[in-house]
């Protein structure tokens, strides 16, 4: 399989540097990303450099995996407005850990194949590494002319915050790691997202001027959402592929929520569905939108890759008990069915109040289900709240005890896709 043509038609392929097609269509080579551990877990738009490395090896290449100890000390300033805050060494080693048993999860590293993939994590060969050293082993191949002409310096030159020098220097920490791997692991590609070519390129020139080594590159385009939102950002955050940080069910809901138009191209960039099936689906899809086929099979794909398929089945069980059958009474739900939900909030609330009879209006509120009764007033007035599959058309309505489920329980539905559990204790 020619990797450079299964990424081309997938949409995943934005610069490429001359020569990149031709060295990986003549030998098995090997090729790493850099994963910047800010957190302990990835989220979704990780995903695109992990399938990046996915595809590389089943078309037969060497994946490494890099996870940045040392430049998370120094931060990248690509694609940033401004500094951000720098971690402490003991954050960034159980970062470093998390995300290097999430990645231990999609790529195969089994030592009795060629092209077994690796983590690699540049403090190792950056903790002896003296500033004298490196200033005059590496600072000295690149001019400051050159490292100014990056697009992620200028943009920061240009505006108000202006770039430290510890930023500045970020793109010959990360050069000298693809210099590294070139000269101790015969790495010979770098891949990354688009913001990161800048830096990609300062490796090539440092392999190029220090050691003669060859070198190539690719990126791939940063994803974007039709509405101009931000992809992977939902009112509650990021999308985490950590499972604590963000439910299987949550995450099932994410891509289950796509429009047509990102869905179509979601599904080319982070399912590993063949050209054929791809295009299969998109085209059922369009003879009835209204199914949805596009974003269910991209749901199904992506939360399986991530989380598991015994994930996806609980996922889809949720989803259907929640919306699939949204004319059956509340009441049909059974206590397990209630307790077992995934990405629903849930919240105590005391009983006295329920005894007591409280209106809807206050009640919203009391529980933050809605920030202020001001609020919760206008979300009833919208038509906008559900209690036990019954939308609330009152503002006076009264809820008491008689309305719990098993004695214990109200499903509250605000919108169309936030649920709540209330559990009166």
């Amino acid at each position: 399989m020619n990797l450079i043509e299964e990424l081309r038609w997938r949409g995943m392929i934005q610069d490429i540097m001359p020569g990149t097609e031709e060295q990986l269509n003549k030998e098995l080579t090997s090729a790493y990303v850099g994963f910047d551990p800010t957190a302990d877990s990835l989220h979704i738009g990780s995903l695109v450099p992990i399938l990046l490395l996915k595809h590389l090896q089943i078309c037969g290449h060497k994946p490494y995996a890099l996870v940045g100890g040392a430049t998370g000390m120094v931060g990248d300033p690509s694609g940033k407005s401004e500094e951000r805050n720098l971690l402490s060494e003991d954050v960034l080693n159980h970062n470093v850990k998390g995300i290097q048993s999430q990645l231990e999860k999609f790529l195969d590293f089994n030592t009795s194949i060629p092209n077994a993939a690796e983590i690699v994590n540049n403090y190792d060969w950056f903790k002896n590494f003296t500033f004298l050293n490196f200033i005059r082993d590496v600072g000295k191949h690149i001019t400051v002319n050159y490292m100014m002409s990056k697009d992620s310096v200028k943009k920061r030159l240009e505006g108000d915050t202006g770039m430290s020098f510890t930023e500045f220097t970020y793109q010959l920490v990360q050069g000298y790691d693809f210099y590294y791997l070139n000269l101790h692991n015969n790495c010979k590609l770098q891949m990354g997202g688009s913001d990161q070519w800048g830096n990609i390129v300062t490796g090539t020139e440092l392999i190029r001027r220090k050691s003669g080594g060859e070198a190539f590159a690719f990126t791939c385009p940063l994803i974007t959402k039709a509405d101009g939102g931000k992809f992977g950002k939902t009112e509650k955050g990021n999308i985490w592929l950590d499972a604590t940080k963000t439910s299987p069910y949550q995450f099932y809901q994410f891509w289950l929520n796509s429009s047509d138009v990102d869905a179509e191209k979601w599904i080319k960039i982070f399912t590993l569905l063949p050209k054929e099936e791809v295009f299969a689906i998109i085209n059922a899809h369009k003879q009835d939108e209204s199914k949805r086929l596009l974003q269910r099979r991209l749901a199904e794909e992506v939360t399986k890759f991530v989380h598991g398929a015994d994930e996806l089945q609980l996922a889809i069980e949720t989803t259907e008990k929640l919306f699939a059958n949204q004319n059956a009474a509340a009441e049909s739900l059974s206590v397990e069915d209630l307790e077992a939900m995934e990405g629903i909030v849930r919240i105590s609330y005391e009983s006295l109040k329920i005894n007591e009879e409280i209106d809807i209006v206050s009640f919203l509120a009391e529980t933050t289900i809605l920030p202020s009764k001001g609020e919760a007033k206008k979300m009833v007035q919208n038509g906008g709240i559900q209690i036990n599959r019954n939308k609330v058309e009152d503002l006076q309505m009264k809820l008491n005890a008689s309305m719990l489920l098993h004695n214990k329980y109200l499903l509250v539905q605000k919108g169309k896709k936030n649920y709540y559990l209330v559990e009166v204790k």
